[in-house]
């Protein structure tokens, strides 16, 4: 869905960014652990939580994005030999269904980042604060159901010829 506002569509982008940061840091730091671990015979000991905070970061942040490109896995063949009016009740169910699980998860991800504030829990060799690792969880759920109502709504009102007229 394309914007007018540049400030909003730097906003919907965060995710994309972030995403993108996070993908490039995994690829040097493990790139560059395994030069260290069998060039060097010195391997980085924070190595692998880095990866698994990459990991989460890419997961959470990159399924906004991917609802917003329409990126998801979909197996449309059925649906697609219904009418168009049924077509778009369908889509309203599906709808209905993910932000209900995202929501779902968006709570419960809240609430396991609140238990590690309180327990105030670290990793374990670079003391991060595991709250700033699972953020990503319910904030990732949030910028998803954000995407993937923009995403149902272009979808069920607009037509194929706007979207195609207007690029």
């Amino acid at each position: 869905m394309k914007t007018e506002n540049k400030a909003l569509n730097y906003l919907l982008n965060l995710d994309l960014f972030i995403t993108g940061i996070t993908l490039v840091v995994l690829i040097a730091v493990t790139f560059t652990g395994v030069i260290t671990r069998y060039f060097l015979n010195s391997p980085f000991m924070w190595l692998e939580e880095v990866q698994l905070w990459c990991f989460v970061w890419i997961a959470f942040f990159g399924g906004g994005a991917a609802f917003r490109t329409h990126s998801h896995v979909a197996i449309d063949v059925l649906v697609d030999m219904f009418p168009s009016s049924l077509k778009k009740m369908i889509e309203v169910f599906i709808y209905i269904v993910v932000m209900g699980v995202l929501a779902y998860f968006m709570i419960h991800g809240s609430k396991l980042v609140g238990q590690l504030l309180r327990t105030g829990r670290l990793t374990n060799i670079l003391d991060i604060p595991y709250p700033v690792i699972y953020s990503a969880f319910p904030i990732g759920c949030g910028l998803m159901m954000i995407n993937y109502t923009m995403m149902t709504i272009q979808s069920i009102f607009v037509s194929k010829n706007d979207v195609k007229g207007g690029e």
